[in-house]
Formats: structure tokens, sequence, C-alpha cells
């Protein structure tokens, strides 16, 4: 799956629900999954990291989703590597 599919699914399933909750609730939310994570990488297994690293995703999504920001769009400046020097790896 890629970012563009992920955004649609997440929409789909879930975006009635997400934009009666709002944006506040949502950040919220997004920060609760992203110490989820935190606890994951630093006490779980690699099961757990991958749920969580999961969750984050899709709460990310869910957020783009309210603010109408394409992700696809977000992530391109990464296309050549570093967005700052363009060098694979980062020169500056």
């Amino acid at each position: 799956m890629n970012i563009s599919q992920l955004q649609d699914i997440i929409e789909r399933t879930y975006g009635e629900r997400d934009r009666a909750r709002g944006v506040p609730s949502t950040v919220a939310w997004l920060a609760e999954e992203v110490g989820e994570l935190a606890q994951a990488v630093r006490k779980g297994n690699l099961a757990q990291q991958e749920h969580e690293f999961g969750d984050v995703l899709a709460w990310v999504a869910t957020l783009a989703n309210q603010m109408g920001v394409d992700l696809e769009k977000c992530v391109a400046r990464y296309a050549n590597g570093c967005p700052t020097c363009s060098a694979l790896p980062c020169t500056c």
C-alpha cells in the first residue's frame, strides 16, 4: 500500500467519525500513539513495534485528511535524498 492508498482507506473507513472528533482531539490521539510507539521501541518486541508504527501512520493519515493535506506531496521533497543538500547520504 502506498501513502495515497493509506489516506484513501483511512478516509473511507474513519473519515466521518474523524471529522466529528475534530483536529484538536485527533492531535491528542496521535500524540498518544507516538507515546505508545516510544514505549514499544524501548520495551516491546518487533510485533508490538510494527503495530504501533502502523497506528502512528494511520493517525498521521487521519490528521492529514482532516487538514486537506496530501501526504504524497509532503514526502516528495525527500525523493532525491536530503531536501536541503539533495545528497544521499546527507552532507549538510
